[in-house]
């Protein structure tokens, strides 16, 4: 099957999935924003991170929608087929766009999630000469899931798309209570600083390992941290990344501003030995 005609049975595969309503959450969906509706990014980044502003009232966060400015994130089908994960981003003209700016080191960031904030992973498929994007990726927990495309067209701005997908099985949903401590194979890390609707928050992860500081932290994507979240419910994606010239740990500091109050799930990738480990907190917003 060639290009086109494949990405019009992932475009036919997704209404039926919208027209089923399986998202969890108050943003059901993927939602298509209108041109020049939406945005790449809805945190603020630090000195370095090259990433778009905040939104702008009346702008949707980032994330929500499967298409903006005439580009649609399109799944190779409402489940993916087993260990891989496929999809292609097409354009204004509606072909599969092959050109993509490098950002963070890489022409584009893919996150997948469950709807409930489950199994996070951060990975960066490969692009083909056609324009379908892949990469081997096993999600075994079954559930409605959201995945998100972080990258920069070339000759367009940075944007963030959202898409649903889903894996069979018997769905075991998790919650999680507010928690600033995260362990994940022996390191410690800790999150000081409190998110606050609509301002600039700053936040440091001070991460240790067998009761002592880590400062041998190693570059990940052009940093030493790299950071994403979550908002509870709809899923609204922030992307922020290390203010100024972050040392090698054990501190890394980062300035981020969320759309509104509520619940924030944060994941921090960061890199020690050779091995990036991700860890997860839980943050409620101030007023």
């Amino acid at each position: 099957m060639n290009t086109a005609a494949r990405l019009a049975a992932f475009g036919g595969a997704l209404a039926l999935l919208a027209a089923g309503g399986f998202a969890v959450g108050t943003a059901a969906g993927p939602v298509a924003a209108a041109p020049g509706e939406g945005t790449g990014h809805a945190g603020m980044a630090g000195e370095s991170a090259g990433h778009a502003e905040p939104a702008a009232a009346g702008e949707l966060p980032g994330g929500l929608a499967a298409s903006q400015d005439g580009y649609t994130f399109t799944l190779a089908g409402p489940t993916p087929e087993p260990g891989r994960f496929s999809f292609a981003i097409t354009g204004p003209d509606g072909k599969a766009v092959t050109a993509f700016d490098v950002e963070h080191e890489k022409k584009l960031h893919l996150i997948v999630v469950r709807r409930d904030t489950a199994g996070f992973r951060h990975v960066h498929p490969e692009l083909a000469p056609d324009g379908t994007w892949s990469v081997p990726l096993t999600l075994p927990a079954a559930g409605s899931y959201r995945a998100f495309a972080d990258f920069a067209p070339t000759g367009g701005k940075p944007m963030t798309l959202g898409a649903d997908f889903s894996v069979a099985g018997d769905y075991q949903p998790v919650t999680f209570a507010p928690s600033r401590v995260a362990n994940v194979d022996g390191y410690r890390v800790e999150l000081t600083g409190d998110l606050v609707a609509g301002k600039t928050s700053p936040l440091t992860l001070t991460v240790g390992r067998g009761g002592g500081p880590v400062i041998d932290l190693q570059p990940y994507l052009g940093a030493y941290g790299h950071l994403v979240a979550l908002r509870g419910g709809d899923l609204a994606y922030l992307h922020v990344h290390p203010e100024g010239n972050a040392g090698a740990g054990p501190e890394v500091k980062f300035a981020a501003e969320v759309p509104s109050a509520g619940t924030y799930r944060l994941f921090l990738d960061f890199r020690h030995g050779g091995v990036v480990r991700t860890a997860e907190f839980t943050l409620t917003t101030g007023h």
